[in-house]
C-alpha cells in the first residue's frame, strides 16, 4: 500500500523555522519526484518545492527561494522541507506528493499536480505563521 505521511507543521512567529517531513512507503522511492505543495484558505493549491530522488535535482518556486531547502534521505524513504525566515504568507496546509513521470520543475509548476493519483498524496500538515 502506498503511503505518504506528512508531519512537522505547527504555529510559528514570522521569521521562525519549521522542518516538514514526508515519510513514504509502498513504492520505489528512488524512482520518483517528491514535491511539497501548499494550500492557503480560499486559494488554489500550489507547488512549493520538488526534488528528484534519483539525481537529487531540486526546484523551488520563486517566493521560497533562499528560505526553503528540500532534501531526501533515500535510506529512510523520507523527504524534508526546511523552512526558514517564515512569513505570514507561507501559512497553509502543506502536502507532499509523489510522481514517477515528471521532473521536479514540472511537478512543482502550474497545475500539473492535478494529474497525481489520489493515492500518492500525503494527508497534509498545517503551517501557521503569525505576524
Amino acid at each position: 500500500e502506498v503511503q505518504l505521511q506528512a508531519s512537522g507543521g505547527g504555529l510559528v512567529q514570522a521569521g521562525g523555522s519549521l522542518t516538514l517531513s514526508c515519510a513514504t512507503s509502498g513504492f520505489a522511492f528512488d524512482r520518483y519526484a517528491i514535491g511539497w505543495f501548499r494550500q492557503a484558505p480560499g486559494k488554489e493549491r500550489e507547488g512549493v518545492s520538488c526534488i528528484s530522488t534519483r539525481d537529487e535535482s531540486t526546484y523551488y518556486v520563486e517566493p521560497v527561494k533562499g528560505r526553503f531547502t528540500i532534501s531526501s534521505d533515500n535510506a529512510k524513504n523520507t523527504v524534508y522541507l526546511q523552512m526558514n525566515s517564515l512569513k505570514p504568507e507561507d501559512t497553509g496546509v502543506y502536502y507532499c506528493a509523489a510522481d514517477i513521470l515528471a521532473p521536479p520543475s514540472t511537478l512543482c509548476s502550474g497545475r500539473y499536480y492535478i494529474t497525481i493519483s489520489r493515492g500518492f498524496w500525503g494527508q497534509g500538515t498545517q503551517v501557521t505563521v503569525s505576524s
